[in-house]
């Protein structure tokens, strides 16, 4: 009994022959070529070569270039290409080094420069200063501004950014801790607390989102504490409120922090102290504690601008909790310089 080959059908003696050869498999639908040791190889060297190319482009030091990663390095292009969308050859901002240091040390903070979707379009070099993190470090956390403040304020980091937006030229301020170096972190016990103050202004006509960004100078206040450390008592006021916020009473060290007597603050409303641009917070972090449950309820803290005696705007961060039979509220106010 002859028994054949299903390839060829020929006999079975001849069945060697049609077999393919050990490095030469033909492809098929099921099993396609595959990519061999060598070419994969070939691409990363490939991929290398243009990543040296584009890190030998970059317009910093050769000392911060031979420290670079591959991730470091795209982000950094990423970060110059959109620049160079928005700042047109005339308006580009200064790279020298020289120039820049000279410049910086001057400010009280660092620059920050943001796109109309919130991505980082150039942060100074002085940054480090500020929070222990150069501009490739800080690249590392992420590519928009919304990676590099703390979690919760995201949402009023957003309302701000709209409102500039919606309105250009017109200055929005807002304050958030900012991701620090695990140095800085060590010593001070968190990250830092950053007032950043900016406005969107159109580069180049026609105007559009995409010709428009958000110009800031971020400049720290003090270290905030973490929630449940007393801190200095020094940078403290309490104030007491029934459920509409009016005064019922404050200590008397408020007269420091804000110039006023505590005769002139009983049966004012809070209200009335507040920044226009920071009452939707204040009346969010209000809701918050009418709607808790039970005396002594807390709803976490809100960081504010209040209205000094002398017209000028204090920093506070205020946390509020119910008390007694939850028929009052105490604020607490730490006083950001």
């Amino acid at each position: 009994m002859t028994i054949f080959c299903t390839r060829c059908h020929r006999p079975l003696q001849a069945e060697m022959n049609c077999l393919p050869r050990r490095g030469k498999q033909m492809p098929s639908a099921s099993k396609p070529f595959r990519s061999t040791k060598s070419a994969s190889k070939a691409r990363r060297d490939q991929i290398n070569t243009e990543l040296q190319a584009l890190r030998a482009l970059l317009p910093i030091s050769a000392r911060e270039k031979e420290r670079l990663s591959y991730l470091h390095t795209m982000a950094l292009v990423c970060l110059r290409l959109r620049g160079a969308q928005l700042f047109p050859p005339d308006l580009a901002l200064p790279t020298e080094p020289t120039v820049g240091t000279e410049l910086l040390s001057l400010l009280p903070g660092f620059l920050l420069v943001l796109s109309a979707n919130g991505k980082l379009v150039y942060i100074s070099e002085n940054v480090a200063q500020v929070l222990g993190l150069s501009m490739v470090e800080l690249l590392a956390q992420g590519d928009t501004v919304f990676d590099i403040v703390d979690g919760r304020a995201h949402k009023d980091v957003h309302k701000k950014l709209l409102l500039a937006q919606e309105e250009p030229g017109k200055e929005v301020t807002f304050v958030s801790e900012m991701c620090t170096s695990k140095a800085f972190r060590l010593q001070h016990g968190g990250n830092r607390a950053v007032a950043v103050r900016g406005r969107f202004i159109t580069l180049h006509w026609p105007a559009s989102p995409s010709t428009a960004a958000f110009l800031a100078l971020c400049t720290p206040v003090v270290q905030l504490p973490a929630d449940g450390d007393a801190g200095s008592q020094d940078d403290l006021f309490q104030s007491m409120h029934v459920l509409d916020m009016t005064f019922t009473d404050v200590t008397e060290s408020v007269t420091y922090h804000l110039g006023y007597r505590r005769e002139e603050l009983i049966g004012q409303s809070w209200y009335s102290l507040l920044h226009p641009e920071d009452t939707d917070l204040a009346a969010a972090q209000h809701r918050a504690v009418g709607e808790s449950l039970g005396a002594g309820a807390a709803a976490g803290t809100a960081v504010l601008r209040v209205l000094r005696r002398d017209r000028t705007w204090a920093w506070l961060r205020v946390s509020a909790r119910r008390d007694g039979e939850g028929r009052s509220i105490t604020c607490t106010s730490r006083c950001l310089r």
